[in-house]
């Protein structure tokens, strides 16, 4: 645990008045998920209307529309392929890879500036050019312009999450605050997983209404926000955040990307695929550098010394690696071997991403209790992750069979996505000093889109593995996730599988009360 904070102030405003100020107060690390000792720290009064669930609400837009569309365009894939003739599936790649690279480079300097100019105020500008960028790729003439969109939309995104989050951490009390952290973060694993499911029904209407259909969502979120979420920064600090350290970071994530995505066609020995390893090495070695002497630094030191922080970020980057790769190669094996229509496709998939909700909304927090702490959980869902791809593996097959073989698990996938994702996100929060909510939230963020860039890029690599039979490609990309699902368990069991202290704020978030719900 590092020391509280002391004499910061924190500004709250709604709309139906001026902003009202109250200094002095002091928050306690383990105050910031409700765990261990009561601080004096103000709580966020709700909105006009009273209660915090539409406010909960409007900030889990947020974090949907940015999971929504890391996934969205994986069915897009061939129809983007038939309209820019000569595109593979390494240079399709890079529709996701610059989404999510520019994302993770994006989300630790806004939640600082978040923190600094106002947690409202980061929300609605990252949604108005989460939106723009949106529209922007809809109109695209190329690949090439198409992923530089897509990184237009993922500067929004960038913004938006980190603020989303700090702001659901800031608003919404204690005692409700495990109950709507499980919904926010169990909406984003929703939207990611639903990507291939609603980017297959859109496609049939055209692939560029993947992109556009998030422009009424968009300015309809912007409007709620304005309207019913409050304003609240950190006035301690007014120091710039680190630029140049997050182009060392989107450099460093890139290059290991473009290594794994390039190394098929380069090998594995060749200059360029070592050149760049060579290269992602020095920009890490430049960041950490830069984060160890910079005022305000993209990976900032003193959030890493909670052990909890440390090792849900770590578990994060393992667990996403394999997520994302799992979207990825379920969709690609459904079009490439199963030949199913991108229509097709997306409902065979619909299953899993229904399964998150209930699981990280009913299950997952009753299972802390039972289990003994929340890394527990989290270590369980990453379990049930590996299981579910392992039968995947035994069942793989060349002829479709769908309700026998890939429904079960689906839906085993599905629940443990559930399980793991809030866990993670939880185990994570508890290490977050109030003053750092914003700049703590992206490098937890972070985390996650590094992981889904390399996982992602990772596959891409052992599908393109050259091999006789055309299932070892798609069985080697079912190793790699069951791989990436064993290490975040065992993160998760060395690191965060401590039990949730027995204090009153505790038992709320073990028992999630229907009566605390956001």
């Amino acid at each position: 645990m590092t020391p509280a904070y002391r004499g910061q102030s924190r500004i709250w405003t709604d709309s139906s008045g001026p902003a009202t100020v109250h200094p002095g107060f002091k928050l306690t690390l383990g105050a910031v998920m409700g765990l261990g000792k009561r601080s004096s720290a103000p709580v966020a009064q709700p909105g006009p209307n009273g209660g915090t669930g539409p406010i909960v609400a409007v900030l889990a837009i947020a974090v949907f529309m940015s999971g929504l569309d890391l996934f969205i365009v994986n069915l897009a894939f061939p129809s983007i392929g038939e309209e820019f003739v000569g595109v593979g599936l390494g240079e399709l790649s890079w529709v996701l890879n610059a989404y999510t690279i520019v994302f993770a480079a994006v989300l630790i300097p806004a939640g600082r500036w978040a923190d600094q100019v106002g947690r409202r105020r980061a929300l609605v500008a990252g949604l108005a050019v989460f939106t723009g960028g949106s529209l922007l790729c809809g109109l695209a003439p190329g690949v090439g312009w198409l992923v530089a969109a897509r990184m237009v939309q993922a500067i929004g995104a960038g913004v938006m999450v980190p603020a989303s989050l700090s702001l659901l951490l800031a608003v919404v009390p204690v005692a409700q605050r495990a109950r709507a952290l499980g919904s926010w973060s169990a909406l984003g694993a929703l939207g990611a997983a639903l990507g291939p499911v609603i980017g297959g029904v859109l496609v049939e209407v055209g692939w560029r209404w993947v992109f556009w259909v998030n422009l009424p969502v968009g300015v309809v979120a912007i409007l709620l926000a304005l309207r019913l979420v409050p304003e609240s920064r950190d006035d301690a600090r007014r120091v710039r955040p680190d630029l140049l350290g997050a182009l060392f970071l989107a450099l460093a994530v890139g290059s290991v990307a473009g290594a794994l995505v390039m190394a098929p066609e380069w090998g594995w020995a060749s200059a360029g695929f070592g050149g760049l390893l060579l290269a992602a090495a020095l920009c890490t070695g430049a960041l950490v550098l830069r984060s160890s002497r910079h005022s305000a630094p993209v990976l900032e030191p003193g959030l890493f010394r909670s052990r909890a922080f440390a090792g849900a970020g770590a578990a994060s980057v393992l667990y996403y690696a394999g997520f994302g790769a799992f979207l990825l190669h379920t969709v690609q094996f459904l079009t490439e071997v199963w030949h199913y229509s991108p229509l097709q496709a997306g409902l065979a998939i619909a299953p899993g991403p229904l399964m998150v909700l209930p699981f990280a909304r009913l299950i997952a927090p009753r299972l802390i209790s039972l289990l003994g702490g929340v890394g527990r959980v989290a270590a369980l869902g990453c379990g049930v992750g590996a299981v579910a791809q392992l039968v995947w593996l035994m069942l793989l097959q060349a002829e479709p069979a769908y309700l026998t073989h890939l429904l079960p698990v689906q839906l085993l996938g599905g629940a443990a996505v559930g399980l793991a994702i809030p866990s993670l996100l939880g185990a994570g929060s508890v290490g977050m000093p109030a003053a750092r909510l914003g700049t703590g939230s992206g490098v937890l963020n972070m985390a996650r889109q590094v992981g889904t860039v390399l996982g992602v890029a990772g596959l891409v690599a052992a599908l393109g593995a050259p091999a006789a039979d055309p299932l070892t490609g798609f069985r080697y990309g079912i190793l790699v996730i069951i791989t990436l699902f064993v290490a975040a368990g065992a993160v998760c069991l060395a690191v965060l599988a401590r039990p949730v202290p027995p204090t009153p704020v505790a038992a709320a978030l073990q028992h999630d009360r229907p009566r605390e719900a956001a």
